[in-house]
């Protein structure tokens, strides 16, 4: 009996670390996404840009694109943003959502560090991005033809992220007409 009493408690601690050596070894940025194959939730953003008309979720049905979730604060967006310069150079298809951020400072950071946008929303409250699941910024969504999300990048896009996922991925997209 005495020998249950010593062993139970030491058995329940190697059970935990167990489970905490496993949790190190993943990825925190591949964290599944609830809307992979889902349409995109609804949102109809204003502008982030004076003189623009917002940003609507419906806005692209008919051709896969990126939605990226930037904010004017966020230290990792400006790290990302060359990469999301040079995409759009080669003609990828992005769309900006402005989160908790105020649309007068979303613009600032735009004309700053440059506009790789299409469109811009702004998401003031945070529901949009709330209904996207969003956590931090930048989030990366990719949705296709239809509206559907179809991968979704947490963190920073790197140009090794774009070249080994990201591309392939919008590639197959494009093909499927």
């Amino acid at each position: 009996m005495n020998r249950l009493v010593f062993l139970a408690p030491v058995a329940l601690f190697a059970l935990l670390i167990g489970a905490f050596a496993a949790g190190l070894g993943r990825d925190p940025s591949k964290l599944p996404s609830t809307l992979i194959d889902k349409p995109l939730p609804a949102f109809d953003l204003p502008a982030v840009r004076a003189g623009d008309v917002g940003m609507k979720s419906t806005d692209n049905i008919g051709q896969p694109h990126l939605l990226n979730v930037f904010a004017s604060w966020c230290v990792s967006c400006r790290i990302e943003h060359p990469v999301l310069l040079q995409l759009k150079a080669e003609g990828v298809p992005i769309d900006g959502l402005d989160w908790k951020d105020e649309p007068s400072d979303g613009q600032k950071y735009l004309i700053d560090q440059g506009d790789p946008y299409r469109l811009a929303g702004n998401d003031k409250t945070g529901r949009a991005g709330i209904d996207l699941g969003v956590a931090g910024v930048p989030e990366t969504f990719l949705v296709d033809r239809k509206g559907r999300v179809r991968y979704k990048q947490i963190g920073p896009i790197t140009a090794e992220d774009w070249a080994g996922t990201i591309k392939p991925l919008m590639d197959r997209l494009r093909a499927e007409g």
